[in-house]
């Protein structure tokens, strides 16, 4: 019986991919720091991060951003038009702090330092992006960084993205990125570099 294969081919992710993409962007940020740091508890860490995952998903990007996914891989963008929308409402703010526990507070805290730290040009910004462990090393991640940063270049404009794994900064690096800073996030939390990439023009420059 041959095994079937996984494609790596980016498509637009719908609100019922909801639960599926939770799954596995918990897999992939499961050895995150900022993501450990929001849920320190390993018994209900995979749990808490599927739900906080579909939660941000359905109720936020899907809605207002650009996602796609591939079959072990899912991206959320912002385009300067969706970043005021995308903010969450009261209603998706009460139902992560229901998620995250007593670690919501910590929570707003890190949401509000990278709000004031956030650039002022216009831009796209990478939201999330991540892979499933056990289909890395497949083009996943890269296919979805790809088609991103293609329409961001379309439009002539730079991508953001924030990053609290220092290992996945080469990865970024290889796209065109450059780290711009770094910043603790308050409350004793993990250390976050802020990335930019400039815009590319179609022959590369």
């Amino acid at each position: 019986m041959s095994r079937m294969s996984i494609t790596n081919t980016p498509k637009t992710a719908t609100v019922d991919d909801a639960e599926q993409i939770g799954r596995m962007l918990a897999s992939a940020f499961d050895d995150d720091p900022m993501m450990r740091w929001f849920f320190p508890e390993e018994a209900s860490r995979e749990e808490g991060m599927a739900r906080y995952f579909s939660t941000i998903f359905a109720r936020q990007y899907v809605r207002h951003g650009v996602c796609e996914r591939t079959d072990a891989a899912a991206a959320f963008w912002v385009s300067p038009e969706g970043q005021e929308k995308a903010v969450p409402d009261a209603e998706t703010v009460q139902e992560l702090e229901n998620i995250l526990g007593d670690r919501a507070e910590l929570f707003r805290s890190a949401v509000g330092a990278a709000a004031e730290h956030g650039p002022k040009e216009p831009h796209w910004y990478l939201a999330v992006v991540g892979a499933d462990p056990a289909a890395r090393g497949q083009g996943h991640g890269a296919a979805l960084l790809r088609s991103g940063l293609a329409k961001a270049d379309a439009a002539g404009l730079p991508v953001y993205l924030e990053s609290s794994k220092p290992d996945n900064l080469p990865f970024y690096e290889h796209f065109g990125f450059t780290v711009l800073g770094e910043a603790e996030l308050p409350g004793g939390g993990p250390k976050l570099w802020a990335m930019r990439r400039a815009p590319r023009t179609p022959d590369g420059v």
